[in-house]
């Protein structure tokens, strides 16, 4: 294991991208990777030319929250204070261009609502200034947000998934709140140099797939509050293209830049 932080994890990919394509070396990226060709003005690298994805390792679904105490009640009471106030809400994210930044973006886009947005640290943070009331809302992983909703201090109103959380189960998602275009698939996912014979890529597949349905695997997950999404190299392919053009399209409203 290499670890290459850093630049939105965008100087490991460059690495990735331009590795041997014998197979041995793989990347394991977030969904930032379809975010990033947004955001950064001259990436070394092609997000979907010069990378192929092998198979995606896990969704990771996210909580919109609100202060424990005085938050909105539900998430329309949140829309309509915002829609009748435009600007007057704030949210907190884990930094510019960041998951929670884009999915709380994607909240706001699809809503038709205009919010400040005060980047921070990261997750933690979001906990703390939403927590604390000096943030009206923000959107975390709901394995990130469990302590501070068991303790009180976070309240929340849906779940950003196609599916509640087995870890929430009485928490609606964002469709069931009424707002089903705010929702972001948050995953995680292995891809390798896009001139990877196929026949390895298929391997690496259909061996992952084997390990993700293991009972050990699925067990953890289910405590983590992650689910398993298994796609075929193809279509993980397909949808980083579809997510690459949606995504973006929100990154470029929102005008998110990193220079």
């Amino acid at each position: 294991i290499d670890n290459r932080p850093g630049a939105g994890g965008t100087l490991g990919t460059a690495m990735a991208a331009r590795a041997e394509p014998d197979g041995h070396t793989l990347i394991v990226v977030s969904a930032a990777h379809v975010i990033n060709p947004a955001i950064y003005k001259n990436l070394p690298y092609d997000a979907l030319r010069d990378l192929s994805g092998v198979i995606p390792l896990a969704s990771l679904p996210s909580v919109l929250v609100v202060p424990g105490s005085g938050g909105a009640a539900s998430v329309k009471d949140l829309v309509d204070f915002a829609r009748a106030h435009p600007g007057k809400l704030n949210y907190v994210s884990g930094g510019i261009g960041s998951a929670t930044h884009v999915n709380a973006e994607m909240f706001c886009y699809a809503a038709g609502i205009k919010a400040v947005h005060v980047p921070m640290k990261g997750a933690p943070d979001i906990a703390v200034e939403v927590g604390s009331g000096r943030a009206d809302f923000g959107f975390l992983p709901v394995i990130a947000a469990l302590p501070s909703l068991q303790g009180g201090r976070l309240k929340a109103l849906a779940v950003s998934h196609q599916r509640r959380s087995s870890v929430l189960p009485d928490v609606p998602t964002i469709a069931e709140a009424g707002e089903p275009g705010g929702y972001f698939n948050f995953w995680i996912g292995l891809l390798a140099p896009s001139k990877t014979p196929r026949t390895i890529v298929a391997r690496l597949n259909a061996e992952i797939t084997a390990v993700l349905g293991s009972r050990e695997v699925l067990e953890k997950y289910a405590r983590l509050g992650a689910e398993t999404m298994v796609l075929s190299p193809d279509k993980f392919d397909s949808m980083m293209a579809d997510e690459l053009k949606t995504l973006g399209a929100v990154v470029q409203a929102a005008n998110v830049k990193v220079e």
